[in-house]
Order: C-alpha cells, then sequence, then structure tokens
C-alpha cells in the first residue's frame, strides 16, 4: 500500500547562498528495514546557471526509511534551514548545523514513533517565537506484514483506507531548547477516523492566530480553530471546511491555499480521487466555507483524475491565481478503461472563473505520468516561481517558469521575535483598485516543502508600493515606496505588540 502513495520533497537554501536547493525522499523495499542496502534520501545543491551537484554523500544526510515527504523551517532561529522527514515508520529531523553539514537528532528532540507519516507543517501556533510541528498520519499499516486486499475481481489491490485502522496525527509543541513536546491531545488536535495525507497552518479567521486544516483520505477534514495558542476546536463542519457541498467526504490528499477571489481570507483547494471533483472552498469568513467548485468551472476537468499535490500561485503576475496540480492513479485500472498515469493539469482565475491551461504551458503538460508531490521555488533567481515535479516511476522534473508576466514583487522574511523564517506572516498590498493579500503558510500541497517567499503579481500596475504587514508575532509594520519587479528582504521591526 505504501507504494502508491509517496513520495516527495522540497526546496531549501540549506548554506544561505541565495539559491534554493532541493531535498528528494527515496523509497526502495518496503517490506525491508532501514539498512545501507536501502538508497537514502538525496540532497542537490544549486550551483547556478539551471544546474544542481549532488552533495548528499558530504553534508551528513543518511535517511534509508522509505520515505513521504518533508517539511523545511529553521526550528531553533539560527539561520539555517532545518529538514524534517516524514517516512512509513520512524520520521527524521536533520539540524542544520551551519557549516554546510546536518546531524540527525531525532532521538533528542522529537519522539518518533513507528508510524506511517504523510505530510507535515511548520507553524508557530503560540506565537511564542519559535515553530512548532504539526505530522498527519494516514493509516496504521505495516508493510513487514500486509494487510492482503483484494478488487471485486478477486486481484490483489491497494487496499481502500476504510478497510485499514486510522493513525492519530501528532502536533510537537516546540520547547525552545532544542526540544519538543508532543501535545495533540493536550491541544485537541485529534479527531475521530483521521487519515490525514495534507496539511497547512494558516490564519483562517483573521484573528492574528493560525489554524491548523487537515485533509483526510475518504473521512471528514479538520479545521481546527485556535483559542489563543492554548487550544484548539474542531469546527470543519459548523463552518463547511469537513465535506463537500453534497455532504459527503471525499478523498483528500493535497491542500493548497489563497485569497483567490481578493475578499481578505484565505481560501482552499483540495485534490480528490477518481470520479470525485476537486474541491474549491471559498473563505467567507464568519459564514464559512462554501463548496464553489461548479461554479467557477472546475468541477468537470478533474472528475476523472486522481490528484495529489496541488499550488496556487500567480505564475504569470497578471494579478489572479494559478492553480497547478499533479495526477496520476494508485492502481493500475487500464483494463476498465481508466487512466494510469495522467497528465498535470494548470488552471488561471480570470476574476470570475477557472480556466484549463494546461495545453499552452509547455510540453510537459502533454505528458502522463503517476504525479504527487509538487513545490514552488523562485530557483533560477528571475523572479517567478518555478516548479518541482515528483512522480512515481519516472525523472523528478524542474518546469521552469519563462510565461510572459506583469509586475512584480517577491518577499522574503527575517524574523526576530517571530520565527526566523516569517512563516505565518501576512502581508496585504493596495494597487490598482484591488487589495493582494498573502499568507507564508505552513504546510501545502502534498508531501512537499516550498521556498519560503511571497510572490505578488500585479499585472500593469507597476507601483510603487505599500505594504501592510503582520508578523507572527502580531507586530504591524507599513513599508512604503517599494518598487516593483525585486526580491525584497523584510526584517521584523525590533519592538514588541502595542
Amino acid at each position: 500500500m505504501v507504494e502508491a502513495t509517496g513520495g516527495g520533497g522540497g526546496w531549501l537554501d540549506y548554506d544561505c547562498d541565495g539559491r534554493s536547493d532541493l531535498y528528494l525522499v527515496q523509497g526502495g523495499e518496503p517490506t525491508q528495514p532501514a539498512s545501507s542496502s536501502q538508497p537514502t534520501d538525496r540532497l542537490f545543491r544549486n550551483v547556478g546557471d539551471n544546474r544542481f551537484e549532488d552533495v548528499t554523500a558530504s553534508i551528513g544526510i543518511d535517511e534509508r526509511m522509505y520515505g513521504q515527504g518533508i517539511a523545511v523551517g529553521d526550528y531553533d532561529n539560527d539561520g539555517f534551514d532545518d529538514i524534517f522527514v516524514t517516512n512509513v515508520g520512524r520520521d527524521s529531523l536533520y539540524h542544520n548545523e551551519g557549516d554546510g553539514t546536518f546531524t540527525k537528532v531525532t532521538a533528542a528532540a522529537v519522539s518518533a514513533d513507528s508510524q506511517w507519516s504523510s505530510s507535515a507543517a511548520w507553524g508557530d501556533i503560540d506565537r511564542d517565537g519559535d515553530l512548532d510541528l504539526y505530522v498527519g498520519r494516514y493509516v496504521d499499516f505495516d508493510p513487514f506484514d500486509p494487510k492482503l486486499c483484494l478488487s471485486k475481481s478477486g486481484k490483489p489491490g491497494t487496499c481502500h483506507p476504510k478497510e485499514i485502522e486510522p493513525c492519530p496525527d501528532e502536533f510537537f509543541l516546540n520547547q525552545g531548547d532544542g526540544t519538543f513536546q508532543p501535545a495533540a491531545v493536550k491541544l485537541g488536535l485529534f479527531g475521530p477516523d483521521n487519515r490525514a495525507l495534507g496539511v497547512v497552518i494558516a490564519d483562517f479567521d483573521n484573528d492574528g492566530w493560525p489554524d491548523i486544516y487537515v485533509a483526510n483520505d475518504t473521512t471528514d477534514n479538520f479545521l481546527f480553530m485556535n483559542d489563543n495558542g492554548q487550544q484548539f476546536h474542531d469546527k470543519a463542519r459548523l463552518l463547511g471546511g469537513a465535506v463537500n457541498s453534497n455532504g459527503l467526504p471525499q478523498a483528500s490528499m493535497g491542500v493548497a491555499v489563497g485569497d483567490y477571489d481578493g475578499n481578505g481570507f484565505l481560501d482552499l483547494y483540495l485534490t480528490h480521487f477518481h470520479e470525485e471533483w476537486n474541491t474549491l472552498l471559498q473563505n467567507l469568513g464568519p459564514a464559512g466555507f462554501h463548496d464553489v467548485t461548479a461554479a467557477v468551472g472546475l468541477s468537470v476537468p478533474t472528475m476523472g483524475k486522481v490528484a495529489f499535490g496541488a499550488v496556487m500561485q500567480d505564475f504569470d503576475h497578471n494579478g489572479w491565481f494559478d492553480l497547478l496540480v499533479a495526477n496520476g492513479h494508485i492502481d493500475d485500472l487500464r483494463s476498465d478503461g481508466i487512466e494510469f498515469e495522467m497528465k498535470p493539469q494548470l488552471f488561471a482565475f480570470n476574476g470570475e472563473a477557472w480556466e484549463d491551461r494546461s495545453p499552452p504551458a509547455g510540453e510537459f503538460f502533454d505528458k502522463k505520468v503517476l504525479g504527487r508531490a509538487i513545490a514552488t521555488s523562485d530557483f533560477d533567481n528571475d523572479g517567478d516561481l518555478d516548479v518541482v515535479f515528483i512522480p512515481q516511476n519516472s525523472p523528478t522534473a524542474i518546469l521552469r517558469n519563462d510565461s510572459e508576466r506583469g509586475h512584480w514583487l517577491n518577499l522574503k522574511f527575517v524574523g526576530r521575535t517571530s520565527n526566523r523564517r516569517g512563516i505565518g506572516t501576512r502581508v496585504s498590498i493596495r494597487c490598482g483598485g484591488r487589495t493582494f493579500m498573502q499568507e507564508l503558510a505552513g504546510g501545502t500541497s502534498y508531501c512537499a516543502s516550498n521556498q519560503p517567499i511571497l510572490s505578488f503579481g500585479f499585472g500593469e500596475c507597476r507601483g510603487p508600493y505599500e505594504l501592510d504587514v503582520r508578523w507572527p508575532n502580531g507586530v504591524h509594520q507599513i513599508v512604503t515606496d517599494v518598487a516593483a519587479d525585486q526580491l525584497f528582504v523584510l526584517q521584523e521591526p525590533d519592538r514588541k505588540v502595542p
């Protein structure tokens, strides 16, 4: 069963040279324990000029568990990216020593149970200045003694998730001394029959406290609303984020986030299974989330797909978000007329509806693959977001963005009393009669980690721009006269919340 889901990867700047490097998890033989005979995860250093070099052997990464995904975050605020790896079995936490090497600190820092972890997300839920960690767990599946599941025709196949017992997620509260305390039960971060595959940490009700949305496979999704960092309450059913417009749970896998309609609240896009549509949940604030998929033209194009990774970004900087989705089945059912390998999809919002822009997006979008993880980064530092696309059984693809684009502004954050990466920072920019809002969310996509920047597109609106910034600890900052078409580094003001 584990061979159908992973794997992931993502971006980090491990050596602080200003270029995004790439970490990719590996699989191997799931019925064998971790050993030197199994492949190790890989880290590729970005050396510029569209080239990467494999530096795994020289930096201390020796990760031979059956990999699923990663979450990148500077958990000790020393200015260097650390890596949490989710596995089938024990997860791993690698501390960046700042000298170009990593040290595996799992046993000393995080209790790593032998569970099947999927996606994970960093976020400062108590706003104390350091990053906490949510780890999504899938099902209680033993690859050393796997359950045999049969299809309708009696052939062995991938087990339906409801044929396997669920596995509770875990939340690790950062103690500020290099260690973490398991706190899911204490904080109320649990629910019935969870089978988590995607997770995002962001402020969905605009109260200044980061909430947690969990995409569960075939069961209700969770929307854990943050009560001042002391307790969480699952309000997915109350606010409309648990099920689709028919009142039914879907096979949720990946999750993308962004304020696509410009109403000042973060919306959600969820990826799903064959004969289910991927769901766009419009956030109407106090009125909750509403399934608007059919109304904006997104239901029919995704009904025949099995979708995993997804990102919501403005790739051509025209001022409207785009959706990039990775597709690919978990079983080979071509004898039943169902696609196995599938083409990825790119949708563009025009202010009223979403349009399928896959055909003109490049030759990769005409290629059928078993798509899984997607993560974004401006790896070539030309201002637009590029993509790493991680499929199964075919090479990982780096998709360089060569779009004709409008005016833009990329923002990088340096926290002081907030976490160093600025995860949870929210920025609003008003230009051309519109307000553009984004938040640097924790998690998103599927088993993946994006470069921690916000990329704004403004179309023909050239600025200069005024930035309204809310840092994770609540500090409010106004930055004026910011020129267009640049990467702008925001330093957190050295002052306390009034």
